[in-house]
């Protein structure tokens, strides 16, 4: 490297050196920058042929699975329809009555009243009315006496 760097010195010269340098840094930065797009480039490829292989063998097993299922349906319906067939049909369709219609707003009240205790408490609701005579009793003041 030193002796690399002595020749350019020669040839160069000294006034022209550091620009030489720095266009041969940028470059060189250029070039490693190319040439690690390529490689990643290549890697996604890789991956993506991996990933489209991965694909055809889940959508096979997909199209297996399916297959089995709608065979193992079929046999199914086929063996109900062989069971069922020997049954007779003597017994009288059960008609279920038509639902009876309830008004929704029935219990607004109820529900608009329904109001968690606790939030009562945090909200500082009073949930007990006190009485006239309750209420002179609670906040009298303190006696002088009693001091």
């Amino acid at each position: 490297m030193a002796l690399i760097g002595v020749v350019a010195l020669i040839v160069i010269g000294p006034e022209k050196l550091p620009k030489v340098a720095r266009t041969l840094g940028t470059l060189l930065g250029k070039a490693q920058r190319y040439v690690a797009d390529v490689k990643a480039e290549v890697n996604r490829s890789m991956d993506l042929e991996e990933l489209k292989k991965m694909k055809e063998s889940m959508e096979s097993a997909a199209r297996d699975v399916e297959q089995t299922v709608q065979t193992t349906a079929s046999d199914f319906e086929k063996d109900w329809s062989d069971t069922t067939s020997g049954l007779t049909h003597d017994l009288p369709e059960l008609e279920a009555p038509p639902p009876s219609y309830k008004n929704p707003d029935k219990n607004w009240r109820l529900k608009r009243g329904a109001v968690p205790q606790w939030y009562k408490a945090r909200a500082g609701v009073r949930t007990k009315a006190l009485s006239g005579a309750a209420r002179v009793a609670r906040y009298r003041p303190k006696s002088l006496h009693s001091l």
